[in-house]
């Protein structure tokens, strides 16, 4: 299967929220959102394996490595573009991997409507869009309301990563997260430059051929 075999299973007119091919579709400009029940993450997977999230998985090649690399356990690709959603289904379907599923749509909202509290072992965000210019910040992913709905999902000691090549946005962040109740595991300035074993991304690899630096934080929800 390629990417242009992937299609939308519905209208713009007739957009509902949808679980098909291991993709479940959460369409922009919606709001009925208690026509859909979300299923929980057993009958999805079909087992009670750990779950594991990655928002801004781009074209999916750190998750689809994550995924073929622990058979038992279970994966979460967050994607809103059309075209990356395409290539991680044409993945998932290619390699026959039964234990990842594709989220399209956005993350706060796709978080704050459907995943279930204290369901996520770990949380992994990949290079996501720093949006540079001072008046693009509120598209930016890494808000106090986001950094709540993710602890809000995370299993007591499940653990948060971001991974980003922008300074600012790197420092942006780790306000937004020192305002919330998770803890780092890194002291001031929050993060480290090397994690062994995280796995590459075609955004780490771009940027580290670039000569950026890399910077990985790594944040806990409490133990209870």
């Amino acid at each position: 299967m390629k990417p242009k075999d992937f299609r939308a299973p519905f209208t713009f007119a007739e957009r509902r929220v949808l679980l098909r091919d291991q993709v479940l579709c959460i369409p922009a400009n919606y709001s009925d959102w208690d026509s859909y029940t979300f299923p929980g993450w057993q009958a999805i997977f079909g087992n009670e394996n750990p779950v594991h999230i990655e928002y801004c998985s781009g074209n999916g090649s750190w998750i689809v490595d994550r995924a073929k690399r622990n058979p038992n356990q279970n994966w979460v690709a967050v994607e809103k573009r059309y075209d990356r959603v395409a290539k991680i289904w044409s993945k998932i379907q290619n390699q026959g991997l039964t234990n990842l599923l594709c989220i399209w749509g956005e993350a706060e909202t796709a978080t704050r409507v459907y995943l279930p509290k204290d369901s996520v072992s770990t949380i992994y965000i990949n290079f996501p869009d720093p949006w540079p210019r001072k008046r693009h910040h509120k598209h930016r992913l890494m808000k106090v309301s986001f950094v709540e709905e993710m602890r809000r999902i995370l299993l007591p000691g499940g653990q948060l990563t971001l991974v980003t090549d922008d300074a600012e946005y790197s420092d942006f962040a780790t306000q937004e997260l020192l305002q919330s109740p998770l803890n780092s595991l890194h002291a001031d300035p929050y993060y480290i430059r090397e994690l062994e074993g995280y796995g590459t991304s075609y955004f780490e690899e771009l940027w580290r051929e670039k000569g950026r630096e890399i910077r990985y934080h790594q944040w806990e929800k409490a133990r209870v």
